[in-house]
């Protein structure tokens, strides 16, 4: 049974468990795509007896795997929604899960669509300075126009990266000018 929903990928059973969904990694709520994607997850599973199957420990020990109610594979019910990322695994599903998080992609679709993932800070166009987290060791770099790979540089908001006025403000959350800006 499913006591509490956290956040679009984690569950609390019964028995204080918290449990994750396989293949998925959902933004935290205060980043782009967080709340809906934690408004879907309780819709499809609060209060409803689930049945799990492929369990394995995530790299922190806590248990995850895939999650059915009534036959449905509900993580691959939040992947088609848009408002969570594919996360490679091997499962029995692996491959069609990766089929649809690409599609998603591809169509720019919840985390992908232009309120999440952007090269242009439309709401904000003097705000130009780009700040990015590259998730292999949290690094926060941040971009101005006129540093090489500024063009290239996406603010995908739904990892919490985001947009500033400033040097000083980027340099403020933390954020350190990247190697490739002169």
């Amino acid at each position: 049974m499913v006591i509490e929903v956290l956040d679009g990928d984690t569950l609390l059973l019964e028995q204080d468990v918290r449990f994750r969904l396989r293949h998925l990694d959902a933004p935290e709520t205060v980043n782009c795509g967080g709340n809906e994607a934690k408004a879907l997850l309780i819709s499809l599973v609060k209060n409803k007896r689930v049945e799990i199957r492929e369990q394995i420990l995530d790299q922190w020990g806590r248990p995850m795997g895939l999650v059915y109610i009534d036959g449905v594979l509900i993580n691959q019910k939040m992947l088609e929604s848009g408002w969570v990322r594919y996360h490679h695994d091997t499962t029995t599903v692996s491959s069609k899960l990766s089929e649809i998080g690409l599609k998603l992609k591809n169509d720019k679709i919840g985390i992908f669509s232009e309120n999440c993932r952007q090269t242009v800070n439309k709401k904000e166009p003097e705000c130009q300075i780009k700040g990015n987290i590259d998730p292999r060791g949290n690094i926060k770099r941040y971009y101005y126009p006129g540093c090489v790979q500024y063009q290239f540089t996406i603010v995908e908001k739904d990892r919490g990266e985001q947009w500033f006025c400033s040097i000083k403000e980027a340099e403020k959350e933390g954020y350190k000018k990247a190697e490739t800006c002169k």
